[in-house]
């Protein structure tokens, strides 16, 4: 290799930093956290009172949609803290004792985050209950008649819990968070700042107009959104475009099948295939499922939910059914049956 052709440390630093840059775009800061205002807010309080008490904060449940900043507001909530945070999930903790070795190794003040804690094996979840509301580890010594059981004392910690299923957690469980959260669906202004902040990250040119285009079709969830600006600059890009603008990202969004309202190519074949082949419905899941040739999960828990949200579907006792507004945007009769 010659010596022109090779990178000084300087440079190799400077693009890895950019590629930490391009990857990472999650909030490091409370004021770079747009949106679920009610939450940070409430949030903010517990744990500036649980500071000047000396005290652990409470543990938190967070839950809603995936996309939403459950995971980057554990973050922020451990920065705030000042402590150390340790990151697991409900897929991973299959044992009692992968929980056990976890726990024993916090420091006083960690924070404690489980994703999808809904998934956790009930004997793991039913191992956490002493831990959360005594800071002790109940551990069985031996078996039959001569077993006996172990009481480790912990470091008092926080959890901090997400999940998207919150209806699959048992009472008790719900029951030992001090803080349980719900986080919405953002607005489009709230998307548009998002974006135009990643934009900066990115340092790419982002003007309100074309974060518009963007937000509109971003279904209410910041991952999208930020998901959606990184295909478009690629588009730009790889076109020489000079900039982001509208007409380049309605240009881009098209090309990736997004349309105005947030529809992929999923959804849209769902709406299609339940107006043209079962006359606007009610059809049923299974039904559903066959003519798609999807599994019934991946329609209840993918595609549907958004377009039960915008008012594109409805879900009956008698099966699913289109809605004037669906027809409407995919340019298409409404059945005389539905009429």
């Amino acid at each position: 290799m010659s010596k022109s052709s090779q990178k000084t440390p300087a440079e190799s630093n400077q693009n890895n930093d950019e590629e930490l840059l391009i990857t990472s775009l999650r909030a490091n800061k409370w004021d770079e956290f747009y949106g679920q205002n009610s939450i940070k807010e409430s949030l903010l309080i517990a744990i500036q009172a649980s500071q000047s008490r000396n005290e652990p904060l409470d543990h938190v449940l967070l839950y809603g949609p995936p996309g939403l900043g459950k995971t980057t507001l554990s973050h922020l909530i451990s920065l705030e803290l000042g402590t150390n945070l340790r990151i697991t999930s409900g897929t991973a903790l299959t044992k009692v004792g992968d929980l056990a070795a976890i726990l024993t190794n916090l420091q006083p003040g960690d924070v404690l985050f489980i994703d999808e804690v809904h998934r956790l094996p009930k004997a793991v979840e039913e191992t956490l209950y002493p831990a959360m509301e005594d800071y002790a580890l109940d551990i069985v010594i031996g078996k039959g008649p001569s077993a006996r059981t172990l009481r480790l004392d912990l470091p008092k910690f926080t959890l901090v819990a997400a999940t998207t299923r919150y209806g699959l957690l048992t009472g008790p469980f719900r029951d030992r968070f001090g803080l349980v959260h719900r986080l919405t669906y953002y607005s489009p202004a709230a998307l548009i700042t998002i974006l135009k902040h990643a934009a900066q990250k990115l340092k790419i040119v982002l003007d309100d107009e074309s974060a518009l285009v963007l937000a509109k079709r971003a279904r209410g969830t910041p991952r999208i959104a930020l998901k959606l600006l990184k295909r478009v600059r690629d588009f730009v890009q790889v076109k020489n475009l000079p900039k982001i603008s509208p007409q380049t990202a309605n240009q881009a969004l098209s090309m990736y099948t997004i349309d105005e309202a947030g529809l992929d190519e999923a959804d849209r074949r769902l709406l299609i295939q339940v107006v043209t082949k079962h006359h606007g419905g009610p059809v049923g899941l299974s039904t559903l499922a066959a003519t798609l040739s999807e599994d019934t999960i991946t329609i209840e828990e993918v595609i549907e939910p958004y377009l039960l949200q915008i008012g594109f579907l409805k879900r009956t006792p008698k099966g699913r059914v289109v809605t004037r507004a669906a027809c409407d945007h995919l340019k298409l009769a409404y059945p005389t049956e539905l009429s």
